[in-house]
């Protein structure tokens, strides 16, 4: 069944030449997007079928045999990011196209949307796939360069001069990247991340500890881990709902992704697990804070956005099953509840007219299921139990407490603190936004005119992912279990390096 692995990366692109192909004719460009998006949920909901007993499914791109040529790896990690991914962008693309239904494609031309967005999907899989540094690098550019497009959608003035700012953070980190890509080639003559595992073990520590630093660098840049989180909050709030909602909820986590495998992989027993654990307490603490500060509520959701990176650095920088375990459980539940909070944020603009906490109020009364939609997800973000964020947080407290360390206890200590400023800056929303008196915005916004109206498929599209949200509850048992072996399969690297070359030496 190898034959599954490049799909969830050949359909996208295949339909995104497509989709350009019928640009005159958006009827078909949605159709083609939403099947090619479904077919590639159910093959990856096949390759975790396959991976979650713990079969790595490798292919050798062109029939070149490793490390000479390109090598798609799918395991436990890849293929539950894959599945999560998928089910993600298939809802926003429903969102988005029953947010272009009702404006008439005035802000998201088809044109020029479908097959971008189709792109970003590609280059997505192709990062969770990579089993090589270029590939992964690959990876980042394709989703990359379909972001530019994406984020300037419309060509408003904010959404161009804060579309600049993201582009120039990008490019600066990909320069990083490339650069960190070339050192290691020059010091161990390959890029084939089952091969590095070896080899640069021979490297000396200072060395390997400055190739570590690098690509820490260029990955945390991509994350939006503190200090290095500035740019987020100024480019994600401008762009439409649904682009906004898929930045938010997934290439921030392709960042987190690329540290998870590089370090387990590649820099197992390195010194910058201190400086990851360092990292993730002031991601913690400051991306809170800000959100607390905010007065705008994608705003607010941009700085949790940073804020929960913390939680995910926490479980990586411990480097124990449980902690690594935790991480990966966190990833999927923030994945799927920060895009969702998005999209309710998409609908609170339309119906309000704004997003400004100062313009709205009485939402829960004119738009009930809009307050259940927000309602959820926000207490499943502020780890209220038994939601899954509950779940995640609890996993990675067990973890730091049985780590013992003064650091440890102290990013205890901090997640408890971030996780009820969340409940503090989510109530602060929901008081001001859905239980005040109604008022009339004084300044609509540029891009917003108040009762607009929510479509079917956006609303349907959120009420899926809310579902999917609250359903992570329910499954939290197996989906541990899940997380576990993979974090058991990630600290070992065996069953990687063998399934990439079997019995023949790397």
């Amino acid at each position: 069944m190898t034959w599954l692995v490049p799909l969830p990366v050949i359909m996208p692109l295949l339909g995104a030449a497509l989709t350009l192909l019928m640009r005159r004719r958006p009827n078909a460009q949605r159709a083609v997007s939403v099947t090619v998006l479904a077919a590639t949920l159910a093959v990856t909901i096949m390759l975790l079928a396959l991976t979650v007993n713990g079969e790595t499914l490798t292919v050798a791109v062109g029939g070149w045999a490793p490390p000479l040529g390109i090598v798609l790896v799918a395991d436990r990690l890849a293929a539950l990011m894959l599945v999560v991914s998928a089910a993600v962008t298939l809802c926003v693309l429903i969102y988005s196209i029953g947010q272009g239904m009702t404006d008439r494609e005035e802000n998201t031309p088809v044109s020029v949307y479908h097959p971008a967005y189709l792109i970003l999907t590609a280059g997505v899989t192709n990062a969770f796939l990579a089993g090589d540094l270029f590939n992964l690098y690959v990876g980042f550019e394709i989703l990359l360069a379909a972001s530019y497009v994406l984020i300037t959608i419309g060509a408003t003035k904010s959404r161009i001069r804060d579309g600049t700012t993201y582009v120039v953070v990008s490019l600066l980190s990909s320069l990083i990247f490339l650069t960190a890509i070339g050192l290691i080639y020059a010091a161990t003559g390959t890029l084939n991340l089952a091969q590095l595992a070896g080899r640069l073990d021979a490297l000396p520590d200072s060395l390997q500890l400055g190739l570590q630093g690098m690509l820490l660098l260029a990955f945390g840049i991509k994350a939006a881990v503190f200090p290095l989180s500035a740019w987020l909050p100024d480019s994600y709030p401008t762009a439409i709902a649904p682009v906004t909602a898929v930045f938010a909820g997934l290439l921030t986590k392709v960042g987190v992704y690329a540290i998870i495998r590089t370090q387990t992989l590649l820099f197992p027993d390195g010194p910058a697990a201190t400086v990851l654990l360092v990292a993730a307490l002031l991601t913690m603490l400051v991306g809170i804070l800000g959100a607390v500060a905010q007065s705008d509520i994608k705003r607010l959701l941009s700085f949790t956005l940073i804020s929960h990176i913390g939680y995910m650095l926490f479980g990586i920088g411990l480097a124990s099953d449980v902690g690594l375990s935790g991480a990966i459980f966190y990833v999927v539940h923030h994945i799927i509840i920060q895009t969702t909070l998005f999209l309710a944020a998409g609908l609170i603009e339309r119906q309000g007219g704004t997003t400004t906490l100062e313009r709205l109020g009485g939402l829960a009364k004119l738009a009930p299921v809009l307050g259940v939609l927000f309602f959820l997800p926000a207490l499943n973000l502020a780890g209220i139990p038994p939601f899954s964020g509950f779940l995640g947080k609890l996993g990675l407290l067990q973890a730091g407490v049985a780590d013992g360390g003064i650091l440890a206890w102290l990013l205890v200590a901090g997640s408890v603190v971030t996780s009820l400023l969340t409940l503090y800056a989510i109530g602060r929303v929901w008081n001001l936004a859905f239980w005040r008196t109604p008022r009339t915005a004084t300044a609509p916004d540029a891009d917003a005119v108040p009762g607009r109206g929510m479509s079917r498929l956006m609303v349907g599209s959120t009420v899926a992912l809310v579902t999917l949200g609250t359903a992570l509850t329910l499954i939290s048992g197996p989906l541990f279990d899940v997380t576990s072996q993979a974090a058991t399969e990630l600290l070992d690297r065996e069953p990687y390096v063998y399934a990439v070359f079997g019995e023949e030496s790397p």
